[in-house]
């Protein structure tokens, strides 16, 4: 989708960068739309090599708090999953406060596949994919952490988990008061309703690194339509593991048959859906939520391309906050 955080540069400024990075020129460019935040193209090198670049925002464009330093998560993310054996792009230049740019950027290789949004499959071949995702969540919530729960980068950060998560919600909340965001309810009362429940939240003790951003166009698949890679890991934090349920059933629940779910115990043992573990995913669909309505603020979509996504997701801001008026009331008569 169009957006004003993704910047232009001319074919001219792009063989540049990969001279300069990689020691080739480029041969043919294309620029890949799907994204929402950095600008993309997939690249034919003179070497043969296709590559993919990512470009930051331009650094002087106010972004959401959480969007501070995106690609140097994202190369984090690349660093520290390789070891485990995610099945990724290769990154093959990260490059931040870049002289040429005045901003960041990552070169990656290039995928032979499709993204799973894009592909015809039957019920069993989409069930055979969500036990395999569910298996590479999994394997990256095992990455060691650090003690710190959040964004480190973005400077969003807490000791603890319920700590770290009331942090992210503030400052979220406080971007939709500068960007003046219409929300289904006021600020007060939303933050009134996640700290109502973020008792729920003491019962992650340890960062696990979750992505956060898993939905379909995310994953990219091969020939065979199995998961090639996982792809735009710049939202990531350290967190709960279990709000890595919440992107793949965007708009919807999460469901103790779910194949993800499956794939996900068969690699990482038991995962209670007990009611708190309900009451936290609820409050990472209400983070994730906030962020999809906020975020038009620094992006201004084209209003024609966004009406539809703002609409559901209020509608489903609507139904996760009544989830949590409800547990509010519950608590209150414990």
């Amino acid at each position: 989708m169009d957006s004003r955080t993704k910047r232009r540069l001319s074919p001219a400024q792009l063989d540049e960068i990969t001279r300069d990075a990689l020691g080739c020129g480029v041969t043919s460019s294309e620029e890949l739309t799907d994204g929402y935040a950095n600008a993309v193209w997939r690249l034919g090198l003179d070497d043969g090599r296709q590559v993919v670049l990512k470009l930051g925002p331009p650094p002087d464009l106010r972004l959401l708090s959480y969007e501070r330093h995106l690609l140097r998560t994202e190369a984090m993310v690349y660093h520290l999953a390789e070891p485990v054996g995610l099945p990724m792009p290769a990154l093959l230049k990260a490059s931040f406060d870049d002289p040429l740019l005045g901003g960041d950027y990552l070169i990656l290789s290039a995928l032979g596949g499709a993204p799973w949004n894009r592909t015809t499959l039957s019920p069993a071949e989409e069930s055979a994919l969500r036990f395999e995702l569910g298996r590479h969540l999994a394997r990256l919530h095992t990455i060691p952490g650090t003690d710190v729960f959040g964004y480190p980068y973005a400077g969003l950060t807490g000791r603890t988990w319920r700590e770290a998560f009331l942090v992210m919600v503030g400052a979220l909340l406080d971007d939709a008061v500068y960007y003046n965001t219409p929300l289904p309810a006021t600020i007060v009362e939303i933050v009134g309703l996640v700290h109502m429940n973020a008792h729920v939240l003491d019962q992650v003790t340890t960062p696990s690194l979750v992505h956060f951003d898993m939905w379909p166009g995310n994953v990219f698949l091969d020939g065979d339509k199995r998961v090639q890679a996982l792809i735009d890991h710049e939202r990531a934090f350290w967190g709960d593991p279990l709000a890595d349920f919440v992107t793949p059933t965007i708009f919807d629940e999460l469901r103790e048959d779910d194949p993800m779910l499956t794939g996900y115990r068969q690699e990482a043992g038991p995962v209670r859906l007990d009611q708190a573990a309900r009451v936290r995913i609820t409050l990472y669909r209400v983070y994730l939520y906030l962020i999809m309505l906020v975020e038009d603020g620094p992006r201004q979509y084209p209003e024609e391309a966004y009406a539809r996504t703002r609409d559901i997701t209020t509608r489903s801001l609507v139904a996760c906050l009544d989830v949590l008026r409800a547990g509010s009331r519950n608590h209150a008569h414990v």
